[in-house]
């Protein structure tokens, strides 16, 4: 029997069933995580933050 073969066989799947979480942990709260970046972006340029209608479609606004 060849057990570095099997073993190399099992850390890929794990590798890839991670991957598969991450991917879906990403898309779920992608707009979440958008919105935030967005927020201190927009606070670092010197404008206001304008929430859109859905989860990642803020946008930043000049202040005037």
């Amino acid at each position: 029997m060849n057990k570095k073969g099997q073993a190399l066989v099992e850390y890929i799947l794990i590798i890839a069933l991670i991957s598969v979480v991450i991917i879906a942990l990403v898309n779920y709260f992608g707009g979440y995580l958008k919105d935030v970046i967005t927020k201190s972006s927009c606070s670092m340029l010197g404008q206001t933050y304008v929430a859109g209608e859905k989860p990642g479609d803020g946008v930043c606004s000049n202040s005037e």
